[in-house]
């Protein structure tokens, strides 16, 4: 049971509430939890998912340790600007979408 972690980002109290309940708050809008098993946070992501698809604002990063991920790293994402972890050369890399190309006229 991995150390689980949640930063949330101009969210609704709710998401507050919620992670409280489940999680300790370390700072304002970061929460840990020592031993979360995968199922306890798998429906956490989904209750976030669902929130965050109704609501649609602000952003969540949801990372654990993960061994079959790459460098160990689990991660979920929600809000924008979307994230996706990368493995380059031993190391871990955020990599972003880059932005649409603007249409001239």
């Amino acid at each position: 049971m991995p150390l689980v972690v949640v930063i949330t980002r101009d969210v609704e109290d709710r998401y507050r509430g919620y992670l409280g309940s489940m999680m300790l708050e370390l700072a304002p809008c970061v929460y840990a939890q020592p031993r979360m098993s995968a199922r306890v946070r798998q429906r956490l992501a989904d209750v976030l998912a669902d929130w965050h698809g109704h609501l649609g604002r602000g952003s969540i990063v949801m990372c654990w340790a993960e061994t079959a991920a790459n460098g160990g790293l689990g991660l979920r994402t929600f809000g924008t600007p979307p994230k996706d972890v990368v493995a380059h050369d031993a190391m871990l890399l955020v990599r972003r979408p880059l932005p649409e190309p603007s249409e001239s006229r």
